[in-house]
């Protein structure tokens, strides 16, 4: 994880770290959601992509993801002269569609609830020759997302502030939050899903891994909707004591409109889910808090709606 954040040192500024008081209380907020992308993926995919052998770049990759992971994997393989394909889900957020294929990526659309993207992505990175670079289910992609808690332990000492001892993560397929686990082995876990998208959740309080089920719940969170987790990010928060919450849709709301209001910032919903878990009461904030805001990027109409209290 040192070298994923040595890697995206020299390529990236850090991203801001904020405190700001919750009911008194002064926390800090990683805003991943001001990356080049608008959200963490960005650490993930560039640490996975470098570490392609240059014999085999010129065969791409092929990724799966519903926009931010899309955008990373299209931002790091543009940059480093890949051709990339991403499966996205059909109802994918235009704005996030958009936004990997003007960065260079092929897009192919797929059912979310009907098609298995996993075997659609390996099948075309076999049909290629591609390596295949999944959002979550990979050593490199959490070594590199857990370089954002490396980056966060520097800039605590430059600003004089204690380490963090809780992490508040939002949870799709746990790649970030098994990252920070790693990197921060004595700060605490908190994941954070919407509700009826909790299959990580529930996977720590069986003890081995659990699913959504078949007919989940409509949720603003695009980017938290996974089935399951991997066995890989399962195994990490697991052994490392993590636990979860859950956070209803208006909650996320009230959190983004929070963000606004107190950080100025644009929060999505997926991004915005450890932040409603604080402020609903669900975790209560302490001085050694770490909050963060994954991502920003909101689809415009909707986060108008939610701005002014009409959603």
């Amino acid at each position: 994880m040192r070298d994923a954040a040595a890697k995206i040192a020299a390529i990236l500024p850090p991203t801001p770290l904020f405190v700001a008081p919750v009911r008194g209380v002064p926390v800090l907020f990683k805003a991943e959601s001001l990356q080049p992308i608008g959200a963490f993926k960005i650490r993930g995919a560039w640490h996975r992509l470098t570490a392609i052998d240059p014999a085999m770049r010129d065969k791409g990759v092929v990724a799966y993801s519903s926009g931010n992971h899309a955008q990373g994997v299209a931002w790091a393989a543009r940059r480093l002269g890949m051709p990339a394909v991403i499966v996205m889900p059909s109802d994918a957020p235009a704005a996030k569609r958009e936004a990997t294929l003007a960065l260079g990526a092929e897009v192919v659309a797929y059912d979310r609830m009907k098609e298995d993207r996993i075997r659609i992505a390996g099948h075309l990175a076999h049909a290629r020759g591609a390596t295949l670079v999944p959002p979550f289910d990979d050593p490199w992609i959490i070594e590199g997302q857990g370089s954002l808690a490396i980056e966060v332990l520097t800039q605590c000492a430059e600003m004089k502030l204690p380490d963090p001892t809780r992490v508040i993560v939002p949870c799709g397929g746990g790649g970030l939050a098994a990252g920070v686990t790693l990197a921060l082995p004595e700060a605490q876990t908190v994941i954070v899903e919407p509700e009826g998208w909790d299959d990580v959740n529930r996977s720590l309080a069986a003890g081995w891994i659990e699913s959504v089920g078949d007919s989940p719940p409509a949720t603003a969170c695009d980017a938290l909707q996974t089935f399951q987790p991997a066995q890989l990010t399962f195994d990490v928060l697991s052994r490392r004591g993590a636990t979860g919450v859950t956070v209803t849709e208006a909650e996320i709301r009230h959190a983004q409109r929070w963000a606004a209001a107190k950080l100025r910032l644009v929060v999505e919903p997926g991004g915005a889910a450890a932040l409603a878990a604080l402020l609903a009461g669900k975790v209560d904030p302490t001085s050694d808090t770490l909050v963060v805001l994954s991502g920003g990027n909101a689809d415009p109409q909707a986060y108008a709606r939610i701005l002014s209290g009409n959603d």
